[in-house]
């Protein structure tokens, strides 16, 4: 079955459905699940998205109707036995959903996942995975595209930012011909990119800037500069005033390096480090971030580990030279 004809199985015969995404949830995660509800809401199926917590000022801009509720506002306003069918996008684990979410999902019973991150056969085989799509947002704008439903701005914005964040501004791998002729679908309803780039990345203070000049001036690199890292302590953060989520792309900048096979960043937070890593050839991040606890695709994965930052960075920069020397 393709995963069309998979999700048309699933919501044949469902009344209500709710569609939900991964905690701290990002762009492609947000965008994904805005669209496929205005989607299903054209073929009349009654549709909500329900997160765990509130959807974040920065990203209220892609969900015009208001329909992504937290947890807390729908169980005030819905009754969760009415509901047929729960849709998780962006992740194939309902471990990831958080624990309120997840204790919807037992009520509900059926799930279906929509995602393009790696996970096992036996996944696959019943939910709509594709790990060839360079976003979640492509796989649901396919998904939206079989099911005859025209896109309209609406639903074409939230979809393009979810493909413009997930493929750092279409530079990863996975960005295929398909992407692009989807892209020119979505444009085509009145979609101007300037407008897209310049709100979900924000204007920036001058902090910004100066943050991310520290950061780069601190940059280190190992084994030829095969490996090179940023580093963004706390302290820092509190220093300059700026966001985390605007330091996602920071690592990034690391990507021209010459010589470059796998740039990573470190963000203390509170007892833990978030690791985020990119791959600029062969290596496979992914699997790298896997044996550290986390996951992702082969070019962007992420993991977050207990310890202080020097002892994560020297456990983390081991784990990459040795699979480096393993692929030698």
């Amino acid at each position: 079955m393709t995963n069309t004809q998979k999700f048309k199985a699933m919501i044949t015969h469902a009344k209500r459905v709710v569609i939900t995404t991964h905690l701290h949830p990002d762009a492609d995660g947000i965008g994904s699940q805005v669209a496929l509800c205005m989607a299903l809401k054209h073929i009349n199926i009654e549709c909500v998205c329900v997160n765990e917590e509130k959807l974040m000022d920065r990203y209220t801009y892609l969900d015009p109707k208001n329909s992504v509720l937290s947890h807390d506002e729908f169980m005030a306003s819905y009754t969760v036995e009415d509901t047929d069918l729960l849709i998780v996008v962006d992740t194939n684990s309902v471990k990831r959903v958080g624990k309120k979410i997840e204790a919807i999902s037992k009520r509900i019973g059926k799930i279906l996942f929509i995602d393009h991150h790696p996970c096992k056969v036996e996944v696959s085989d019943i939910h709509c995975i594709d790990s060839t799509k360079a976003a979640t947002g492509e796989l649901v704008g396919t998904i939206i595209e079989d099911l005859g439903i025209e896109y309209t701005e609406e639903i074409a914005l939230p979809l393009y930012t979810a493909i413009l964040i997930d493929t750092s501004s279409f530079r990863y791998p996975t960005v295929t011909a398909n992407t692009h002729k989807m892209i020119a679908k979505l444009l085509a309803t009145g979609v101007k990119p300037p407008f897209a780039f310049n709100k979900i990345n924000g204007t920036k203070r001058l902090k910004h800037m100066q943050l991310l000049g520290h950061i780069l001036s601190e940059a280190k690199m190992v084994n030829d500069g095969e490996i090179a890292w940023l580093t963004i302590p706390e302290s820092l953060m509190e220093k300059f005033d700026v966001d985390p989520e605007d330091t996602h792309s920071y690592v990034n900048h690391l990507l021209i390096l010459d010589n470059l096979k796998v740039a990573c960043m470190f963000r203390e937070i509170g007892d833990q480090v978030k690791v985020s890593f990119r791959s600029s050839g062969n290596s496979d991040v992914g699997v790298i971030a896997q044996r550290l606890g986390g996951g992702g695709h082969n070019h962007s994965a992420a993991t977050v580990i207990e310890g202080k930052m020097d002892e994560v960075i020297d456990k983390t920069i081991k784990v990459l030279k040795d699979e480096l020397k393993r692929l030698c």
